[in-house]
């Protein structure tokens, strides 16, 4: 099932779905023993009742279609079957046939095997991230906007096809939507090695990994200030000619330069110094080394640490941490914890874990601010409760970690239940949120709950496909599940309900989607398309991925890239935290067969 991507979207209008009768299916790779699932989906009132899974022009499996509820969210006039065929547990490449108005609908191709999507992906994952490496010669000078003061942020990573800058996060104006970025993916590619270091070492990709977790390290000791604050952004107004490439923050879709370049906790600075301290302990462990040593990145985390630990809010745009400085100062405080075992770690980790623990209302979701708006988040939405998984590892009050299994179970049991309280086919993660007016610079009132990010938010500009979003969601039911409900017997070692939702976003990234589009580059038989805003597209990237319509103020609807071009960076390009996320939850997917 990896073929050649497609470099032209099939259909007439990329805004809309196809009309015709179709087969959704992940395109690329299902676990042998995992959930299973399609979706037909066909005119309303049609009529279907089986379908068959082929394989060579012989059928191995059939089983019947099962009706969805009337869903007319996306599209009027459909109706939607599931074909579950998780009861198939043979390996090799099938597709799935449906009879339709006397002709064969058939799906894309898809490979079942164990340990299928690291096994097909992992390697090309990896690479994304070599060819998205920044060596730009010129970043071993770079001014810091408002001064005269030159340094040395050399490496790192492009963030996205499109944009050569570097960032720790980005929208911290916004203060509700820092994504993280350079400083995740080091982390994240160091958890997904502790999450299935054999898999990575049969597949011989152990070496890559270990390069790519360093060469991130490397640029974080770089980014970080003698002061002990690191730069949160290296920006060019995406390479706007004439624009000086500085180390600043910046504001609005004009990318309006500011001094307010030391990041706070939720700023990149948390996720940070996690990563220096967790590739300090791989670094240790299997003895590679980047440019600069183990006990380096250990000082300059525990540097860094001590650092924002004294300025409080003081770098937050507002002044105030919120939920995000919470989740990145829990998982920054565990990491270090784990890598000196000095106890003053553990305390500050319980005071942000009580922190997130209090922001957790009766219904299971979190608050944000000091108030009640919710928690949603278009990259991360699943580290808080993977934080708190992390805290309860290192945890030695059994009272205190029976609380952050509490938290976590609510907060994945919410999830559930958002996703099942509407008509939901596809079994997309739904989220919770409010609309911001731009005019008043407040929340409106009322809790809303829809599919997608809502346009109507606190950046003004700011929203897109949630490609990682998803990733995001999987690897927290993953970790989530194990710790509150382990089933050994399981797919993944969670329940049944987790381990579906899991997979659900994961098969949406890879084509179970209304546009069967594979957003992972060179895998499945669709790809998004070339668009000039959403530059470069490399194998093992992935695309931002689906919105809702592009006239919601509450993201309602669905569209896929309907233009024009200065637009299509939306859904088209291929950003930092998506392959960061995905990797992730495919190692931890296989880690759990």
């Amino acid at each position: 099932p990896v073929m050649a991507p497609v470099m032209a979207l099939v259909m007439a209008d990329a805004g809309a779905p196809p009309e015709a009768a179709s087969i959704h299916i992940n395109q690329v790779a299902l676990e042998r023993l995992g959930p299973k699932v399609a979706v037909v989906d066909v005119p309303k009132g049609a009529r279907l009742e089986a379908f068959r899974v082929m394989a060579g022009g012989k059928t191995l499996f059939t089983g019947p279609l099962t009706p969805q509820p009337a869903f007319d969210d996306w599209q009027a006039g459909r109706d939607y079957y599931r074909a579950d065929f998780s009861a198939f547990d043979h390996a090799g490449t099938v597709a799935l046939e449906v009879d339709y108005e006397g002709a064969v609908l058939r799906s894309a191709p898809v490979m079942l095997a164990d340990h299928a999507l690291f096994n097909i992906t992992a390697r090309d994952l990896l690479h994304y991230f070599k060819a998205n490496r920044h060596t730009g010669e010129a970043d071993h000078h770079i001014r810091i906007f408002g001064s005269d003061r030159f340094v040395d942020v050399w490496g790192g990573w492009k963030d996205a096809g499109g944009d050569n800058g570097k960032y720790l996060s980005h929208l911290s104006y916004a203060n509700f939507f820092n994504p993280q970025q350079s400083s995740l993916v080091p982390w994240a590619l160091a958890k997904a090695y502790e999450a299935a270091p054999g898999l990575f070492k049969t597949a011989g990709l152990e070496q890559d990994l270990l390069g790519e977790v360093m060469w991130g390290a490397d640029y974080l000791t770089r980014n970080l200030d003698a002061d002990g604050y690191f730069y949160m952004t290296v920006f060019d107004q995406w390479g706007t000619p004439g624009a000086e490439r500085v180390v600043t923050a910046y504001t609005g879709i004009d990318g309006i330069y500011s001094e307010d370049y030391r990041a706070a906790f939720r700023e990149g600075a948390g996720m940070a110094i996690a990563a220096l301290a967790r590739a300090s302990r791989l670094s240790t462990q299997t003895g590679v080394a980047g440019e600069r040593s183990a006990a380096t990145y250990l000082a300059d985390a525990q540097k860094a640490f001590a650092h924002l630990q004294s300025v409080g809010g003081a770098y937050c745009d507002d002044g105030v941490e919120n939920i995000i400085d919470d989740y990145t100062a829990l998982v920054a405080a565990t990491e270090l914890y784990r890598s000196t075992e000095d106890p003053a770690y553990l305390t500050a980790a319980r005071a942000r874990a009580g922190n997130l623990i209090q922001r957790q209302t009766a219904g299971g979701w979190f608050v944000a601010d000091a108030g009640s708006r919710p928690y949603y988040h278009g990259a991360d939405a699943g580290l808080p409760v993977i934080a708190l998984v992390d805290y309860a590892g290192i945890e030695s009050d059994a009272a205190l970690a029976g609380k952050a299994k509490a938290t976590v179970a609510r907060a994945l049991d919410f999830q559930l239940k958002i996703n099942a309280s509407a008509a939901n086919p596809f079994d997309y993660a739904r989220q919770l949120f409010q609309t911001y007016d731009s005019d008043t610079k407040t929340l409106e009132p009322g809790l809303k709950e829809g599919f997608f990010l809502p346009h109507a938010n606190e950046t003004g500009y700011w929203w897109q496909g949630e490609s990682a979003r998803l990733a995001s969601l999987t690897a927290a039911a993953l970790a989530g599940g194990r710790l509150t409900a382990p089933d050994a017997e399981g797919t993944f070692g969670v329940p049944a309900p987790l381990a579906a939702f899991a997979q659900s976003q994961i098969d949406w990234t890879l084509g179970r989607n209304p546009y069967d589009l594979s957003m992972l580059y060179g895998f499945g038989i669709k790809n998004p398309p070339y668009a000039e805003s959403g530059g470069d597209m490399e194998k093992g990237g992935i695309s931002n991925g689906i919105t809702g319509a592009h006239a919601s103020r509450e993201g309602r609807g669905i569209t896929f890239a309907p233009g024009p071009d200065e637009e299509n960076w939306r859904w088209v390009e291929q950003w930092l935290p998506h392959s960061t996320w995905f990797l992730l939850a495919v190692s931890m997917m296989a880690a759990g067969d």
